[in-house]
């Protein structure tokens, strides 16, 4: 039973930087209309901006939230500068500049920072710490902490600002939102800006555990891309969930179920986007999508 509810612990971890980029990846989604496959590769490189802030001398938080404004800016600059031009082209050329857009920062992250991989700092306890009867990481209680607090902070920012109506608006009824003066473009510019805020969140918080190169995000984004399957890509309450469903179903699997083990947790999360997709294909709490 203690190994049991240790893996939920750490599944819960894992399920929250899952979550993360689950969300942000539904972000860009509902502001305009594509799959950001960039994504994870974004949070990665906010995360070396990070890591050389504090190379400076920057203390921890500082350097942290100095990192998620970088890259709010970061985000609005992107979907101004590279998608906005391209706001008539067809989804598939949208999808295949977010392609692009992966190989450039990944490459100018090779190019800027090398490919060693480097320790990235963490500002909770090394030390373990005893919960009744299961160990468990400070990071990895640390992880929920700070992806419980954005998760708040968010909902709060959407459903009780108006500047939150005015994006939730803009995604959703365009036409409507600029009849009554919100400034549709500008309102998913802010939108890829949060999620590329969101994305650094996760990719700082993971850093810790994966070690910091320029690769390091890969299996997270198929994760997060699974965790938003699951949820739904027009739910950001259902890729959260699902964020947290898959990481602690591939926790369990990889421990219990003998074929699966450490080597094949990959592969159980493309399973389950095969399987959403044939049998569900809007997600658990996603809408329906008509032709």
């Amino acid at each position: 039973m203690e190994t049991f509810l240790q893996q939920i612990v750490f599944g819960l971890a894992n399920g929250g930087i899952y979550a993360a980029v689950a969300l942000a990846l539904v972000m860009t989604y509902l502001s305009t209309n594509v799959v950001n496959f960039a994504q994870g590769e974004m949070a990665m490189f906010s995360t070396f901006v990070a890591w050389l802030l504090m190379e400076h001398g920057m203390p921890y938080w500082v350097a942290f939230f100095s990192t998620l404004a970088i890259a709010f800016v970061g985000g609005v600059a992107i979907e101004r500068l590279v998608l906005r031009p391209m706001e008539r082209a067809p989804i598939l050329a949208l999808t295949i500049v977010t392609i692009g857009l992966l190989t450039i920062f990944n490459s100018l992250a090779g190019w800027l920072f090398g490919y060693t991989v480097r320790p990235f700092p963490t500002p909770f306890p090394n030390s373990p710490t005893r919960l009744g009867g299961i160990i468990v990481s400070p990071h990895s209680l640390g992880i929920l902490a700070v992806t419980f607090v954005v998760l708040a902070v968010l909902y709060v920012l959407f459903q009780y600002t108006h500047f939150g109506l005015a994006m939730r608006a803009a995604a959703r009824y365009p036409v409507g939102a600029r009849l009554v003066g919100i400034r549709v473009g500008w309102m998913l510019a802010l939108g890829w800006g949060l999620a590329s805020a969101v994305g650094a969140v996760a990719g700082m918080l993971v850093a810790p555990l994966l070690l910091l190169d320029p690769n390091m995000m890969g299996g997270i984004l198929i994760y997060a891309f699974a965790s938003a399957t699951l949820g739904g890509f027009t739910s950001p309450v259902g890729a959260v969930i699902g964020g947290f469903v898959v990481g602690v179903t591939e926790n369990l699997a990889g421990t219990y179920v003998r074929w699966i083990g450490a080597d094949l947790k990959l592969t159980l999360a493309l399973a389950i986007i095969v399987v959403v997709l044939i049998f569900k294909p809007s997600g658990l709490f996603g809408r329906p999508q008509h032709p």
